[in-house]
């Protein structure tokens, strides 16, 4: 697996908490407005969430800790005291995002750091913090109406991490997708085929149930269902974050794998 340079991780978090700022101060945004992808959320606690996850690996890094912190140990982690108050929210934000970008850049990718998914250092959190904002922003855009689009190389990591996420737990956490170790799912597969991909970017991918959990690699092979279409609703379709029946995707083969899957494929 292919990772993105360490600095590339870095200036796309700080690209990306800008656009998500942008979404905050937009005009006519509404921080109650609910989040139509998490609905349990509005806006503002949307932001709130992201940032405080920011300001969490912030304390991580900067510190190379090694074990796990709770969230009241790390400094202004919920956000500004005031409600509803878009200026604040964005300062705060601002401030989030040049703490965590520093301390990233400062650690370097091999600094030893506790991290959840095994790898312990600091490329592990520069680029899960890459896509924890970006899926977060297009959350954001979406509540507000802003357009959306994402890098394609940055797509491609996305749709690659949270598939050795998924794989991870599967190895680690069995309990959590049992439903998808199954042996009556062996043999099925799912396949990802972005039509927009430029030249250069190997932007398929196969994911296979083996009845032991999950396999997955880039290539273009077949599968028990194909979903395709342009790389940033690929993604964020495998993200949940777009429905499937949306008109920029089409799904060929077995549907309800693929629902299946996407009903099944958590592990936050």
């Amino acid at each position: 697996m292919t990772l993105l340079a360490h600095e590339r991780y870095c200036a796309e978090i700080a690209y990306q908490v800008g656009l998500l700022r942008s979404a905050v101060t937009s005009g006519g945004a509404d921080l109650s407005a609910t989040v139509p992808t998490c609905p349990d959320w509005s806006l503002e606690q949307l932001v709130r969430h992201t940032g405080g996850a920011l300001r969490w690996v912030e304390l991580l890094v900067r510190t190379r800790a090694q074990e796990n912190v709770r969230d009241e140990q790390v400094p202004s982690h919920a956000g500004p005291e005031s409600q509803g108050d878009p200026a604040a929210l964005d300062a705060w934000l601002a401030e989030t995002g040049e703490a965590v970008v520093a301390a990233l850049r400062e650690a370097g990718p091999d600094a030893k750091v506790w991290g959840w998914a095994g790898d312990g250092d600091a490329r592990f959190w520069a680029r899960r913090m890459t896509h924890e904002v970006t899926v977060h922003r297009a959350d954001a855009a979406r509540t507000v109406g802003l357009p959306y689009d994402v890098a394609p190389e940055v797509a491609a990591d996305a749709l690659d991490e949270r598939l050795y996420l998924l794989e991870w737990v599967q190895r680690n956490v069995p309990h959590r997708a049992s439903e998808l170790r199954a042996e009556e799912h062996r043999g099925r597969s799912i396949h990802l085929h972005a039509t927009d991909a430029p030249a250069g970017l190997d932007a398929e991918w196969l994911v296979e149930l083996t009845g032991q959990g999950i396999a997955w690699r880039r290539g273009h092979e077949k599968a028990t269902v194909v979903l395709r279409g342009p790389l940033t609703s690929v993604m964020l379709a495998f993200y949940r974050r777009l429905p499937v029946d949306s008109p920029e995707l089409e799904v060929i083969g077995e549907r309800e794998l693929l629902e299946f899957w996407l009903e099944r494929t958590t592990f936050g």
